[in-house]
């Protein structure tokens, strides 16, 4: 029988730093597609307010503690950090996806400066404030990105392409740091 290793989908890519940004791998626990079936989104809602979430509107977040109700499509919201309550299953058709995301943190005073290279998105905080989601490329790579605070940014890609989402980063990261200025 073959022995198996776990691995997180950064391990061994993670954490790089440049002069003014840092990179680093969130481990969110369980990540469950939340689609509500047709007329059901308050009913779903309701049942996440036992969590102190909401099915979060377009481009929001809803969070408590260490989970998060966050937008990812019309129709569909990730439950991250936490098991789905009881009864959402009757009300929604919900899908593990905890194994096929890589999920990071990009933090520091040049955060937005580094994204704004790689992402169609206007990241200022007036435009792009905490708990802001947005689904974008970055680069050529799909993913979601939640500000998570004035200075920092979760980054969602598919497992698959983490590497790919990592070197993105870091060579526009060192390119940042290498002007001394922001944008």
């Amino acid at each position: 029988m073959a022995s198996l290793i776990e691995k997180t989908p950064c391990e061994g890519l993670l954490p790089v730093t440049a002069q003014g940004s840092a990179l680093s791998e969130l481990r969110p626990g369980p990540i469950t597609s939340v689609a509500p079936f047709n007329g059901q989104e308050r009913a779903v809602s309701s049942t996440l307010k036992g969590l102190g979430l909401s099915f979060p509107g377009p481009g929001k977040t809803a969070s408590k503690g260490g989970a998060s109700a966050v937008w990812t499509g019309r129709g569909q919201a990730f439950l991250i950090g936490t098991e789905p309550p009881e009864g959402l299953a009757e009300i929604a058709a919900l899908t593990d996806q905890s194994d096929g995301w890589a999920a990071m943190r990009l933090e520091g005073e040049k955060a937005e400066a580094v994204l704004a290279r790689l992402a169609p998105l206007d990241l200022r905080m007036a435009e792009f404030g905490k708990g802001a989601v947005a689904r974008a490329a970055l680069g050529h790579i799909p993913m979601i990105l939640i500000r998570s605070g004035a200075s920092s940014f979760d980054i969602y890609v598919f497992r698959s392409m983490a590497a790919s989402a990592v070197h993105e980063l870091h060579v526009v990261m060192k390119a940042v740091a290498a002007r001394g200025k922001g944008i």
